[in-house]
């Protein structure tokens, strides 16, 4: 029987303009209840549903409250031992613009099947993205992906619907995947982007 096909998601994350501005957020922070930490998005039922068919990796991205892009791609690169052709990368809000600037920048080390990018920060218009802010130039990531998704709704508090203009700009191949209600797709289930990852193959 065939290894089966990898599905590599990086999580989102928040990033500050200085460690005084991250230990504000962290002291004005407030938990409004012990259920949020109970959460699961769809990423957790993405791995739970499609566990028999694929190999599913999750890493936990170093401090993802107060993420540095030079700490995710040395993370990142300690799995590239066990990567296969074929794969299928996911990235979700500031997961999402990792994954543009670090294909843009570099060579993945297999072939891609598939990239889905959710709510990709693209500007700092509502954030800063630090040292995650993108090249001008994306033509890189074209070359190496072979199917390009882009979700977005636009009521997204975090990361405004003018974003996705923008790098759909920059990557005119790519599959838009618009959305009315979806804010910033902190929700249990996320059966479009499921559909596609199988039609797609």
């Amino acid at each position: 029987m065939p290894d089966k096909k990898q599905i590599l998601i990086i999580h989102g994350g928040t990033v500050f303009d200085s460690y005084g501005d991250y230990l504000n957020y962290l002291r004005q922070y407030k938990i409004e209840s012990l259920v949020d930490l109970r959460f699961e998005d769809w990423k957790r039922e993405l791995e739970e549903s499609l566990a028999d068919r694929f190999e599913i990796i999750k890493p936990s991205m170093p401090c993802k409250r107060n993420a540095k892009y030079l700490e995710w791609v040395i993370w990142l690169e300690k799995f590239f031992p066990f990567l296969s052709d074929d794969i299928i990368l996911i990235g979700h809000s500031l997961g999402g613009t990792f994954w543009l600037k670090y294909l843009a920048e570099n060579n993945f080390p297999v072939k891609i099947s598939q990239l889905h990018l959710v709510a990709a920060a693209i500007t700092e218009t509502n954030e800063p993205l630090g040292d995650f802010v993108l090249p001008e130039d994306l033509s890189n990531i074209t070359g190496q992906v072979r199917n390009i998704f882009l979700y977005h709704s636009k009521d997204d508090p975090v990361v405004p619907f003018s974003d996705l203009e923008i790098v759909t700009a920059k990557l005119p191949e790519a599959r838009k995947i618009i959305f009315a209600d979806r804010g910033h797709f902190r929700m249990p289930d996320f059966v479009e982007l499921k559909n596609n990852i199988i039609n797609y193959q």
